[in-house]
């Protein structure tokens, strides 16, 4: 008997981008598979909320970064804010990256090396937003990139980069976001990454490499993933954030298949 241990949740953003966002979402939910958007700032929000869709992750911070004292508490007020949302929407994880994105994902402030201090500074910045979580009782999660190919400049990008952050905070509400595809091209060695994030993992995020799609198109064998992180425990959210090779729904069906399993 097959069966699927693990919370399947999509990213609005990359799919269905013949409709508009509202009813990308309802197709989502009507699919069966729970709902992750980015920017909270260009949506209805209260039109989302009006969906009955399960939202499981979204930005959680307009702008700032870890490490500048100004950005700081452009990213900490932010945050707050993000938490209102999140509460509306019944989101429990939010998301944040190692320094503010703009335009095609690129860092606002590119950093060509971390510092010492850089680090010190974002470990501060860190252990307040996971008091702002667990004040909210909500998840803040670090999200690892790729600097290779999507998000050149960006700090503490890396897998392990993110995982040390979180592990140094130490806190149930600052968790990290692992997405697969981003590691593939910045790391590899997934299982082993998965297996050493452990209890640290707040998410997995995932897409095939090349071309950021869905699960079958590229050099990933997210069956064998799927297989590891049963192994290990996890029952968490598992969410494809990626593009449709072709039709949405055929992309959708064949992520559930890749995270399927055979009893």
């Amino acid at each position: 008997m097959s069966f699927t241990p693990f919370k399947l949740a999509i990213s609005a953003e990359m799919v269905f981008l013949d409709l508009p966002f509202t009813e990308r979402v309802k197709r989502i939910h009507a699919l069966g598979f729970s709902v992750e958007i980015w920017n909270w700032t260009t949506k209805d929000i209260q039109a989302l909320a009006a969906t009955g869709a399960d939202f499981t992750s979204m930005t959680g911070y307009i702008s700032g970064n870890l490490t500048d004292p100004e950005d700081i508490r452009q990213l900490l007020d932010s945050a707050q804010e993000s938490l209102t949302v999140a509460a509306q929407l019944g989101c429990p994880s939010l998301n944040l990256h190692g320094t503010g994105l703009g335009d095609q994902g690129l860092p606002v402030k590119p950093v060509a090396q971390t510092t010492g201090r850089m680090w010190l500074n974002a470990c501060k910045t860190l252990e307040k937003i996971a008091h702002l979580g667990e004040d909210a009782g909500r998840v803040f999660l670090l999200e690892n990139l790729n600097t290779e190919v999507d998000h050149p400049g960006t700090p503490f990008a890396r897998a392990d980069d993110t995982l040390a952050l979180i592990e140094a905070v130490g806190s149930p509400h600052l968790k990290m976001n692992l997405d697969l595809y981003h590691a593939q091209i910045g790391e590899g060695n997934l299982i082993e990454l998965i297996q050493r994030a452990g209890s640290a993992i707040g998410e997995i995020q995932v897409a095939d490499v090349p071309g950021r799609m869905e699960p079958g198109t590229g050099e990933i064998h997210y069956p064998a993933i799927a297989r590891a992180l049963f192994g290990m425990g996890y029952s968490g959210v598992v969410g494809l954030e990626g593009w449709a090779s072709g039709d949405s729904e055929v992309a959708l069906e064949r992520f559930r298949q890749a995270f399927t399993l055979d009893g």
